[in-house]
Protein backbone atom coordinates (compact mmCIF):
# COMPACT_ATOMS: atom_id res chain seq x y z
CA UNK A 1 0.00 0.00 0.00
CA UNK A 2 1.73 3.71 -1.07
CA UNK A 3 1.97 6.29 1.39
CA UNK A 4 -0.70 9.04 0.67
CA UNK A 5 0.56 11.81 -1.58
CA UNK A 6 3.76 9.93 -2.82
CA UNK A 7 1.88 8.41 -5.66
CA UNK A 8 3.38 9.15 -9.10
CA UNK A 9 1.86 8.40 -12.31
CA UNK A 10 5.53 6.69 -14.18
CA UNK A 11 3.84 7.43 -17.30
CA UNK A 12 4.56 11.61 -17.35
CA UNK A 13 7.43 11.24 -15.60
CA UNK A 14 9.30 13.76 -17.91
CA UNK A 15 12.21 11.51 -18.63
CA UNK A 16 12.42 12.60 -22.59
CA UNK A 17 14.69 15.15 -24.22
CA UNK A 18 11.88 17.83 -23.45
CA UNK A 19 12.33 17.25 -19.55
CA UNK A 20 15.93 17.39 -19.87
CA UNK A 21 15.55 20.62 -22.02
CA UNK A 22 13.27 22.20 -18.99
CA UNK A 23 15.48 20.98 -16.03
CA UNK A 24 18.57 22.35 -17.88
CA UNK A 25 16.70 25.44 -18.78
CA UNK A 26 15.65 26.26 -14.92
CA UNK A 27 19.22 25.29 -14.09
CA UNK A 28 20.91 28.20 -15.79
CA UNK A 29 17.83 30.49 -14.80
CA UNK A 30 18.88 30.04 -11.28
CA UNK A 31 22.54 30.22 -12.45
CA UNK A 32 22.16 33.19 -13.81
CA UNK A 33 20.05 34.90 -11.02
CA UNK A 34 22.80 33.91 -8.01
CA UNK A 35 25.49 35.32 -10.74
CA UNK A 36 24.02 38.76 -11.26
CA UNK A 37 23.05 38.68 -7.48
CA UNK A 38 26.21 38.46 -6.43
CA UNK A 39 27.65 41.41 -8.83
CA UNK A 40 25.14 43.65 -8.01
CA UNK A 41 26.65 42.86 -4.22
CA UNK A 42 29.89 43.72 -5.00
CA UNK A 43 29.03 46.82 -6.89
CA UNK A 44 27.22 48.52 -3.81
CA UNK A 45 29.76 47.52 -1.67
CA UNK A 46 33.01 48.19 -3.47
CA UNK A 47 36.18 48.07 -1.04
CA UNK A 48 33.79 47.33 1.82
CA UNK A 49 33.97 43.70 2.34
CA UNK A 50 31.15 41.75 3.05
CA UNK A 51 27.60 43.91 4.64
CA UNK A 52 27.14 41.62 7.70
CA UNK A 53 25.14 43.54 10.37
CA UNK A 54 26.84 45.43 12.28
CA UNK A 55 26.00 46.64 15.48
CA UNK A 56 27.95 49.43 18.90
CA UNK A 57 26.00 49.57 21.71
CA UNK A 58 25.89 53.07 22.67
CA UNK A 59 24.42 52.88 25.99
CA UNK A 60 27.31 50.72 26.99
CA UNK A 61 29.95 53.97 25.75
CA UNK A 62 28.92 55.82 28.11
CA UNK A 63 30.61 53.45 30.80
CA UNK A 64 34.17 52.85 30.73
CA UNK A 65 35.51 50.17 28.96
CA UNK A 66 36.64 46.90 30.31
CA UNK A 67 39.52 46.72 32.52
CA UNK A 68 40.14 43.25 32.30
CA UNK A 69 41.52 43.22 35.88
CA UNK A 70 43.90 45.91 35.37
CA UNK A 71 44.11 48.80 37.67
CA UNK A 72 46.23 51.82 37.56
CA UNK A 73 49.49 52.15 39.60
CA UNK A 74 52.33 54.08 39.41
CA UNK A 75 54.15 53.15 42.52
CA UNK A 76 57.64 51.68 42.69
CA UNK A 77 57.58 47.54 42.84
CA UNK A 78 61.42 46.95 43.81
CA UNK A 79 63.70 48.75 45.68
CA UNK A 80 63.48 52.91 45.08
CA UNK A 81 65.81 54.53 47.49
CA UNK A 82 64.75 58.46 48.02
CA UNK A 83 66.96 60.97 46.14
CA UNK A 84 70.42 61.72 48.57
CA UNK A 85 71.14 64.80 50.62
CA UNK A 86 74.25 65.73 47.80
CA UNK A 87 73.33 65.63 44.27
CA UNK A 88 75.59 65.78 41.47
CA UNK A 89 74.32 69.71 40.73
CA UNK A 90 71.20 71.17 39.14
CA UNK A 91 69.68 70.52 35.84
CA UNK A 92 67.44 73.40 34.10
CA UNK A 93 65.22 72.72 31.38
CA UNK A 94 62.79 74.95 28.70
CA UNK A 95 59.56 73.27 27.87
CA UNK A 96 58.95 74.59 24.38
CA UNK A 97 55.76 74.05 22.71
CA UNK A 98 51.85 74.15 23.83
CA UNK A 99 50.97 72.88 26.94
CA UNK A 100 50.54 69.20 26.20
CA UNK A 101 53.93 69.10 24.87
CA UNK A 102 55.63 71.10 27.82
CA UNK A 103 54.12 68.84 29.88
CA UNK A 104 55.35 65.26 28.25
CA UNK A 105 58.64 67.75 28.86
CA UNK A 106 58.24 67.80 32.54
CA UNK A 107 57.96 63.91 32.75
CA UNK A 108 60.84 63.72 30.36
CA UNK A 109 63.18 66.67 32.70
CA UNK A 110 62.32 64.44 36.48
CA UNK A 111 63.15 61.57 34.99
CA UNK A 112 66.38 62.94 33.54
CA UNK A 113 66.88 64.60 37.05
CA UNK A 114 67.03 61.15 38.66
CA UNK A 115 68.82 59.51 36.17
CA UNK A 116 71.93 62.19 36.68
CA UNK A 117 71.06 62.12 40.21
CA UNK A 118 70.57 66.09 39.73
CA UNK A 119 68.52 68.78 41.78
CA UNK A 120 65.49 69.75 39.49
CA UNK A 121 64.95 73.47 39.03
CA UNK A 122 61.61 73.51 38.42
CA UNK A 123 61.33 73.53 34.72
CA UNK A 124 60.69 76.58 32.20
CA UNK A 125 57.70 76.99 29.93
CA UNK A 126 58.33 78.45 27.04
CA UNK A 127 56.62 81.50 27.13
CA UNK A 128 57.00 82.79 22.86
CA UNK A 129 56.67 79.41 20.20
CA UNK A 130 53.09 78.63 20.62
CA UNK A 131 51.00 80.65 23.01
CA UNK A 132 52.47 83.59 23.45
CA UNK A 133 51.23 83.48 27.31
CA UNK A 134 53.82 83.88 29.80
CA UNK A 135 51.98 82.35 32.56
CA UNK A 136 54.85 79.96 33.44
CA UNK A 137 55.26 76.81 35.76
CA UNK A 138 54.02 78.83 38.92
CA UNK A 139 50.49 80.40 36.62
CA UNK A 140 49.34 76.54 35.88
CA UNK A 141 50.50 74.63 38.04
CA UNK A 142 50.05 73.49 42.06
CA UNK A 143 54.01 74.12 42.31
CA UNK A 144 53.81 72.58 46.35
CA UNK A 145 51.33 69.53 45.43
CA UNK A 146 54.25 68.87 42.56
CA UNK A 147 57.28 69.33 44.58
CA UNK A 148 55.45 67.26 47.61
CA UNK A 149 54.49 64.26 45.38
CA UNK A 150 57.90 64.12 44.31
CA UNK A 151 59.97 64.26 47.29
CA UNK A 152 60.43 60.27 46.93
CA UNK A 153 62.08 60.53 43.48
CA UNK A 154 63.75 63.76 42.50
CA UNK A 155 65.20 66.81 45.04
CA UNK A 156 63.34 70.03 43.35
CA UNK A 157 64.06 73.71 43.76
CA UNK A 158 62.23 76.62 42.50
CA UNK A 159 65.38 78.25 41.32
CA UNK A 160 69.25 77.78 41.97
CA UNK A 161 70.09 79.09 44.76
CA UNK A 162 73.32 81.39 45.49
CA UNK A 163 76.63 80.30 46.56
CA UNK A 164 79.32 81.54 48.89
CA UNK A 165 83.30 81.03 47.83
CA UNK A 166 85.78 83.31 49.30
CA UNK A 167 83.57 85.03 51.63
CA UNK A 168 81.69 86.22 48.09
CA UNK A 169 78.40 85.38 47.20
CA UNK A 170 77.95 84.34 43.02
CA UNK A 171 75.50 82.30 41.20
CA UNK A 172 76.11 79.28 39.60
CA UNK A 173 76.28 79.49 36.00
CA UNK A 174 74.53 76.71 34.24
CA UNK A 175 76.18 75.46 31.10
CA UNK A 176 74.13 75.54 28.15
CA UNK A 177 73.40 71.95 26.21
CA UNK A 178 71.49 70.99 23.54
CA UNK A 179 70.10 67.61 23.70
CA UNK A 180 69.74 65.25 20.55
CA UNK A 181 66.15 64.54 20.02
CA UNK A 182 64.85 61.16 21.65
CA UNK A 183 68.45 60.83 23.51
CA UNK A 184 69.28 57.48 24.92
CA UNK A 185 69.75 57.21 28.74
CA UNK A 186 73.41 56.90 27.93
CA UNK A 187 74.09 60.43 27.10
CA UNK A 188 72.50 61.47 30.14
CA UNK A 189 74.47 59.49 32.42
CA UNK A 190 77.84 60.62 29.88
CA UNK A 191 77.62 63.93 28.11
CA UNK A 192 75.49 65.94 30.23
CA UNK A 193 76.46 64.44 33.56
CA UNK A 194 80.24 65.31 32.83
CA UNK A 195 79.00 68.83 31.85
CA UNK A 196 76.85 69.10 35.08
CA UNK A 197 79.95 67.72 37.21
CA UNK A 198 82.29 70.23 35.54
CA UNK A 199 80.00 73.45 35.74
CA UNK A 200 77.52 72.50 38.92
CA UNK A 201 74.62 72.88 36.75
CA UNK A 202 73.61 72.35 32.72
CA UNK A 203 70.90 74.10 31.32
CA UNK A 204 68.98 71.62 28.55
CA UNK A 205 67.30 73.56 25.84
CA UNK A 206 65.03 72.88 23.73
CA UNK A 207 63.50 70.29 25.40
CA UNK A 208 60.82 68.53 23.62
CA UNK A 209 61.33 64.82 23.01
CA UNK A 210 64.77 64.94 23.84
CA UNK A 211 64.17 61.70 25.81
CA UNK A 212 63.57 58.33 24.46
CA UNK A 213 60.35 57.46 25.02
CA UNK A 214 60.97 53.46 25.02
CA UNK A 215 63.00 52.55 27.80
CA UNK A 216 63.58 49.42 29.06
CA UNK A 217 63.12 50.27 33.29
CA UNK A 218 59.49 49.73 34.10
CA UNK A 219 60.43 51.92 37.27
CA UNK A 220 61.78 55.07 35.12
CA UNK A 221 58.56 54.57 33.12
CA UNK A 222 56.26 54.42 36.48
CA UNK A 223 58.44 57.71 37.21
CA UNK A 224 56.94 58.93 34.18
CA UNK A 225 53.69 57.94 35.02
CA UNK A 226 53.68 59.55 38.80
CA UNK A 227 54.80 63.07 36.86
CA UNK A 228 52.02 63.15 34.67
CA UNK A 229 48.87 61.63 36.41
CA UNK A 230 49.63 62.34 40.10
CA UNK A 231 52.16 65.50 40.65
CA UNK A 232 50.92 67.60 37.58
CA UNK A 233 48.01 68.95 39.08
CA UNK A 234 46.43 72.17 38.12
CA UNK A 235 46.59 75.39 39.90
CA UNK A 236 42.82 75.47 42.32
CA UNK A 237 41.30 77.96 39.90
CA UNK A 238 41.58 76.24 37.08
CA UNK A 239 40.55 72.91 38.86
CA UNK A 240 37.62 74.99 39.81
CA UNK A 241 36.84 76.49 36.43
CA UNK A 242 36.95 72.89 34.95
CA UNK A 243 34.76 71.51 37.29
CA UNK A 244 32.10 74.06 37.19
CA UNK A 245 31.53 73.69 33.03
CA UNK A 246 31.74 69.72 34.15
CA UNK A 247 29.08 70.07 36.59
CA UNK A 248 26.77 72.40 34.18
CA UNK A 249 27.16 70.06 30.96
CA UNK A 250 26.49 66.37 33.31
CA UNK A 251 23.18 68.63 34.78
CA UNK A 252 21.62 67.28 31.86
CA UNK A 253 23.33 63.87 31.60
CA UNK A 254 25.91 62.17 29.71
CA UNK A 255 28.14 64.10 27.01
CA UNK A 256 31.10 63.91 25.32
CA UNK A 257 33.75 65.94 24.48
CA UNK A 258 35.35 66.32 21.11
CA UNK A 259 39.14 67.53 20.16
CA UNK A 260 38.05 68.85 16.91
CA UNK A 261 41.71 69.55 15.05
CA UNK A 262 40.33 71.09 12.29
CA UNK A 263 42.71 74.15 12.63
CA UNK A 264 44.87 76.04 10.29
CA UNK A 265 48.56 74.93 11.68
CA UNK A 266 47.36 70.97 11.43
CA UNK A 267 45.85 71.31 7.90
CA UNK A 268 48.74 72.62 6.76
CA UNK A 269 51.05 70.64 8.26
CA UNK A 270 48.44 67.44 6.70
CA UNK A 271 48.79 69.14 3.60
CA UNK A 272 45.16 69.23 3.11
CA UNK A 273 44.43 71.91 0.82
CA UNK A 274 42.11 71.04 -1.72
CA UNK A 275 39.08 71.51 -0.35
CA UNK A 276 39.70 75.15 0.72
CA UNK A 277 39.38 78.13 -1.76
CA UNK A 278 41.78 79.62 -3.48
CA UNK A 279 42.40 82.21 -1.07
CA UNK A 280 42.69 79.86 1.51
CA UNK A 281 44.97 77.68 -0.17
CA UNK A 282 47.05 80.70 -0.86
CA UNK A 283 47.01 81.03 3.34
CA UNK A 284 47.76 77.59 4.06
CA UNK A 285 50.51 77.53 1.76
CA UNK A 286 51.76 80.54 2.98
CA UNK A 287 52.03 79.11 6.57
CA UNK A 288 53.16 75.45 5.54
CA UNK A 289 56.31 77.38 4.01
CA UNK A 290 57.01 79.16 7.37
CA UNK A 291 56.99 76.61 9.70
CA UNK A 292 57.57 73.27 7.90
CA UNK A 293 60.21 71.36 5.58
CA UNK A 294 59.41 71.48 2.24
CA UNK A 295 57.78 68.15 0.72
CA UNK A 296 55.99 67.15 -2.26
CA UNK A 297 52.30 66.58 -1.01
CA UNK A 298 49.38 65.51 -3.16
CA UNK A 299 45.63 65.87 -1.48
CA UNK A 300 44.25 62.81 -3.08
CA UNK A 301 46.85 60.48 -2.25
CA UNK A 302 46.87 62.02 1.25
CA UNK A 303 43.40 61.42 1.63
CA UNK A 304 43.29 58.33 0.15
CA UNK A 305 45.60 57.11 3.15
CA UNK A 306 44.17 58.90 5.84
CA UNK A 307 46.62 61.41 6.27
CA UNK A 308 43.94 64.56 6.39
CA UNK A 309 42.35 65.91 9.71
CA UNK A 310 38.55 64.30 9.67
CA UNK A 311 36.02 67.59 8.32
CA UNK A 312 33.33 68.38 10.74
CA UNK A 313 30.86 66.89 8.85
CA UNK A 314 32.77 63.39 9.05
CA UNK A 315 33.22 63.47 12.76
CA UNK A 316 29.20 63.95 12.40
CA UNK A 317 28.47 61.16 9.94
CA UNK A 318 30.99 58.69 12.37
CA UNK A 319 28.76 59.72 15.53
CA UNK A 320 25.90 59.47 13.62
CA UNK A 321 26.72 55.98 12.23
CA UNK A 322 27.74 54.60 15.84
CA UNK A 323 23.85 55.15 16.27
CA UNK A 324 24.39 58.84 18.70
CA UNK A 325 21.58 60.83 17.77
CA UNK A 326 20.75 64.97 17.61
CA UNK A 327 20.17 64.70 21.30
CA UNK A 328 23.95 64.06 22.04
CA UNK A 329 25.35 66.80 23.99
CA UNK A 330 28.95 67.64 23.00
CA UNK A 331 31.92 69.89 24.58
CA UNK A 332 34.41 70.41 21.37
CA UNK A 333 38.01 71.75 22.59
CA UNK A 334 39.35 73.73 19.64
CA UNK A 335 40.96 76.32 18.55
CA UNK A 336 39.66 78.56 15.43
CA UNK A 337 38.43 76.01 12.81
CA UNK A 338 39.79 76.89 9.61
CA UNK A 339 37.16 77.73 7.00
CA UNK A 340 34.51 79.30 9.16
CA UNK A 341 30.80 78.34 9.46
CA UNK A 342 30.45 76.58 6.27
CA UNK A 343 32.83 73.63 7.48
CA UNK A 344 30.65 73.43 11.02
CA UNK A 345 27.18 73.92 9.51
CA UNK A 346 26.71 70.58 8.52
CA UNK A 347 28.33 69.12 11.88
CA UNK A 348 25.95 71.29 14.10
CA UNK A 349 22.52 70.20 11.72
CA UNK A 350 23.53 66.60 12.80
CA UNK A 351 24.22 67.48 16.35
CA UNK A 352 22.63 70.92 17.10
CA UNK A 353 23.71 70.39 21.08
CA UNK A 354 27.66 72.06 21.02
CA UNK A 355 29.03 73.89 23.43
CA UNK A 356 32.67 75.30 24.15
CA UNK A 357 33.77 76.60 27.60
CA UNK A 358 32.41 79.83 26.82
CA UNK A 359 28.87 78.77 25.97
CA UNK A 360 28.62 76.93 29.08
CA UNK A 361 28.97 79.88 30.91
CA UNK A 362 29.66 83.17 29.54
CA UNK A 363 30.74 84.66 32.98
CA UNK A 364 33.47 87.22 33.01
CA UNK A 365 35.59 84.58 34.96
CA UNK A 366 35.51 82.22 32.92
CA UNK A 367 35.98 84.93 29.74
CA UNK A 368 38.98 86.15 31.25
CA UNK A 369 40.67 82.91 32.63
CA UNK A 370 40.23 80.60 29.59
CA UNK A 371 43.18 81.99 27.16
CA UNK A 372 46.03 80.82 26.23
CA UNK A 373 47.96 78.33 28.25
CA UNK A 374 44.97 78.52 30.93
CA UNK A 375 41.65 78.00 28.23
CA UNK A 376 44.23 74.60 27.27
CA UNK A 377 44.44 73.84 30.74
CA UNK A 378 40.57 73.85 31.14
CA UNK A 379 39.95 72.16 27.82
CA UNK A 380 41.93 69.46 28.92
CA UNK A 381 40.38 68.83 32.19
CA UNK A 382 36.93 69.00 31.04
CA UNK A 383 38.11 66.10 28.13
CA UNK A 384 39.51 64.10 30.79
CA UNK A 385 36.54 64.15 32.64
CA UNK A 386 33.87 63.85 30.01
CA UNK A 387 32.44 60.34 29.66
CA UNK A 388 33.52 59.89 26.30
CA UNK A 389 36.37 61.91 24.56
CA UNK A 390 36.79 61.61 20.67
CA UNK A 391 40.43 62.97 18.90
CA UNK A 392 39.74 64.14 15.05
CA UNK A 393 43.38 64.32 14.41
CA UNK A 394 45.59 61.97 17.13
CA UNK A 395 49.11 62.19 15.04
CA UNK A 396 51.22 64.67 16.27
CA UNK A 397 48.61 66.14 18.75
CA UNK A 398 49.97 66.16 22.48
CA UNK A 399 46.87 67.51 22.98
CA UNK A 400 44.87 64.45 22.22
CA UNK A 401 47.60 62.07 22.82
CA UNK A 402 48.10 62.81 26.54
CA UNK A 403 45.03 63.02 27.05
CA UNK A 404 44.12 59.72 25.42
CA UNK A 405 46.85 57.97 27.84
CA UNK A 406 45.28 60.17 31.34
CA UNK A 407 42.17 58.72 30.40
CA UNK A 408 43.20 54.98 29.87
CA UNK A 409 45.40 55.80 33.93
CA UNK A 410 42.07 57.42 34.73
CA UNK A 411 40.33 54.43 34.91
CA UNK A 412 39.57 52.96 31.09
CA UNK A 413 37.27 56.19 30.41
CA UNK A 414 35.94 55.51 26.88
CA UNK A 415 37.98 57.28 24.16
CA UNK A 416 36.12 56.94 20.32
CA UNK A 417 39.22 56.70 17.77
CA UNK A 418 38.25 57.14 14.19
CA UNK A 419 40.78 54.95 11.88
CA UNK A 420 40.78 57.14 9.41
CA UNK A 421 42.95 55.38 7.19
CA UNK A 422 40.00 52.82 7.21
CA UNK A 423 37.54 55.48 6.87
CA UNK A 424 38.84 57.18 3.85
CA UNK A 425 38.06 54.87 1.06
CA UNK A 426 34.13 54.78 2.41
CA UNK A 427 34.32 58.74 2.55
CA UNK A 428 35.99 59.04 -0.99
CA UNK A 429 33.06 56.44 -2.32
CA UNK A 430 30.24 58.99 -0.31
CA UNK A 431 31.40 62.22 -2.19
CA UNK A 432 31.58 59.87 -5.64
CA UNK A 433 27.70 59.27 -4.82
CA UNK A 434 27.93 55.14 -3.53
CA UNK A 435 25.97 55.88 -0.89
CA UNK A 436 24.45 52.24 -0.28
CA UNK A 437 25.82 50.69 3.12
CA UNK A 438 27.74 53.94 4.02
CA UNK A 439 26.78 53.83 7.90
CA UNK A 440 27.34 50.15 8.12
CA UNK A 441 30.24 50.03 6.30
CA UNK A 442 31.43 52.76 9.15
CA UNK A 443 30.13 50.85 11.93
CA UNK A 444 32.02 47.79 10.56
CA UNK A 445 35.62 49.92 10.52
CA UNK A 446 34.74 51.56 13.82
CA UNK A 447 33.92 47.99 15.87
CA UNK A 448 37.77 47.13 15.09
CA UNK A 449 39.09 50.14 17.11
CA UNK A 450 39.67 49.90 20.73
CA UNK A 451 37.82 52.09 22.97
CA UNK A 452 39.54 52.74 25.97
CA UNK A 453 40.07 49.57 27.63
CA UNK A 454 44.04 48.30 27.88
CA UNK A 455 45.82 46.99 25.00
CA UNK A 456 49.31 46.51 24.25
CA UNK A 457 51.54 49.43 22.73
CA UNK A 458 52.43 49.46 19.42
CA UNK A 459 55.10 51.90 17.24
CA UNK A 460 54.12 54.76 16.34
CA UNK A 461 51.83 54.76 19.61
CA UNK A 462 53.50 56.99 21.99
CA UNK A 463 54.14 56.01 25.55
CA UNK A 464 52.37 58.97 26.88
CA UNK A 465 49.61 57.99 24.56
CA UNK A 466 49.09 54.19 26.21
CA UNK A 467 51.26 53.61 29.24
CA UNK A 468 50.14 50.16 29.92
CA UNK A 469 51.45 47.62 31.03
CA UNK A 470 53.86 49.19 32.90
CA UNK A 471 51.60 51.93 35.01
CA UNK A 472 48.67 49.02 35.71
CA UNK A 473 49.15 46.28 37.56
CA UNK A 474 46.40 43.16 38.73
CA UNK A 475 45.48 41.85 41.95
CA UNK A 476 46.05 38.28 40.68
CA UNK A 477 48.06 38.66 37.67
CA UNK A 478 49.11 35.37 35.92
CA UNK A 479 52.72 37.40 35.42
CA UNK A 480 54.17 38.10 38.55
CA UNK A 481 55.97 41.47 36.88
CA UNK A 482 51.84 42.79 36.71
CA UNK A 483 51.33 42.24 40.66
CA UNK A 484 50.03 45.29 42.12
CA UNK A 485 52.60 46.66 44.67
CA UNK A 486 51.53 46.37 48.88
CA UNK A 487 49.13 48.76 49.94
CA UNK A 488 51.67 50.54 52.63
CA UNK A 489 53.66 50.96 49.71
CA UNK A 490 53.99 54.89 51.30
CA UNK A 491 54.55 54.41 54.39
CA UNK A 492 57.81 52.75 53.17
CA UNK A 493 58.42 55.21 50.77
CA UNK A 494 57.95 57.50 53.70
CA UNK A 495 60.31 55.15 55.97
CA UNK A 496 63.06 55.25 53.47
CA UNK A 497 63.12 58.90 52.85
CA UNK A 498 63.35 59.70 56.77
CA UNK A 499 65.78 57.24 57.70
CA UNK A 500 67.83 58.82 54.63
CA UNK A 501 67.45 62.32 56.52
CA UNK A 502 68.26 61.04 59.67
CA UNK A 503 71.28 59.26 57.92
CA UNK A 504 72.04 63.22 56.45
CA UNK A 505 71.40 65.10 60.24
CA UNK A 506 73.87 62.23 62.03
CA UNK A 507 76.99 62.71 59.08
CA UNK A 508 76.56 66.71 59.46
CA UNK A 509 76.72 66.57 63.13
CA UNK A 510 79.36 64.52 62.90
CA UNK A 511 81.11 66.61 60.74
CA UNK A 512 80.53 69.52 62.63
CA UNK A 513 82.06 68.28 65.44
CA UNK A 514 84.81 67.17 64.05
CA UNK A 515 85.32 71.25 63.00
CA UNK A 516 84.84 72.07 66.52
CA UNK A 517 87.51 69.48 68.00
CA UNK A 518 90.43 71.13 65.59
Amino acid sequence: MRRPGLHRQHGKQGGGPKGIYAKLTIAVVVLLICTLSLLFSATISGNRGSLEPSEINVEELWESANSGGWRPSSAPRSDWPPPPRETNGYLRVRCNGGLNQQRSAICNAVLAARIMNATLVLPELDANSFWHDDSGFQGIYDVEHFIQTLKYDVRIVESIPEIRKNGKTKKIKAFQLRPPRDAPISWYTTTALKKMQEHGAIYLTPFSHRLAEEIDNPEYQRLRCRVNYHALRFKPNIMKLSELIVDKLRAQGHFMSIHLRFEMDMLAFAGCFDIFNPEEQSILRDYRKKNFAEKRLVYKERRAIGKCPLTPEEVGLILRAMGFDNSTRIYLAAGELFGGERFMKPFRDLFPRLENHSSVDSSEELVTNTQGLLGSAVDYMVCLLSDIFMPTYDGPSNFANNLLGHRLYYGFRTTIRPDRKGLAPIFIDRENGQTAGFEEAVRRIMLKTNFGGPHKRVSPESFYTNSWPECFCQVSPENSAHKCPPDNVLEILDSQLENEVTNDREALAQTNSSRTER
